[in-house]
């Protein structure tokens, strides 16, 4: 039960993860969270740096979705000028919306990650989808009121991955 919060991989954000370890890995398309994952969660618009990248893998041909547990409004606000498509008010971690993002990109399974800040919304639904999955570091230390019950929940879970030695990175 436990290993289904264990992400796949760990990385300290997303500048991390590049076109080229993604093509050379089959991977033709991102699911990713929004808030602390892309930008903080009380920054509306995208950062130039954010829109760098995301620009790198749209020049790799690596298809971006965004499936945020977010509202319309926000995600929608942040999504649109970018051009990236959306999914909002997603209730991750249920599979709809994986589900969705993956027949809206036209891939399977083996041919996506996804990326989050959070152990109990991104990393579960991706991987009871059966997905690849990547735990970021988040981008802000604060966090919305939902988000800190969770971060609290994430914090006993990532003690107890650790005294299992499931974790082999630092935090």
């Amino acid at each position: 039960m436990l290993k289904r919060f264990l992400p796949d991989e760990f990385v300290k954000d997303i500048f991390h993860i590049t076109p080229e370890d993604l093509l050379e890995r089959g991977i033709k398309g991102i699911i990713t969270d929004l808030d602390n994952t892309l930008v903080a969660w009380d920054q509306p618009l995208a950062t130039p740096e954010i829109i760098k990248w995301l620009k790198g893998m749209q020049d790799a041909n690596i298809l971006v979705t965004i499936v945020s547990n977010n509202n319309d409004l926000r995600v929608k606000a942040f999504s649109e000028p970018l051009g990236i498509p959306f999914i909002a008010k997603a209730r991750k971690p249920l599979n709809h919306a994986f589900t969705r993002a993956l027949k809206t990109m036209n891939i399977k399974n083996d041919e996506v990650v996804v990326i989050g800040d959070q152990l109990l919304t991104d990393i579960l639904g991706g991987n009871r989808r059966g997905l690849h999955t990547i735990l970021v570091v988040p981008v802000a230390s604060s966090d919305a009121a939902i988000t800190k019950f969770n971060r609290r929940l994430e914090r006993r879970i990532m003690s107890n991955l650790k005294r299992r030695g499931l974790i082999t990175w630092e935090e």
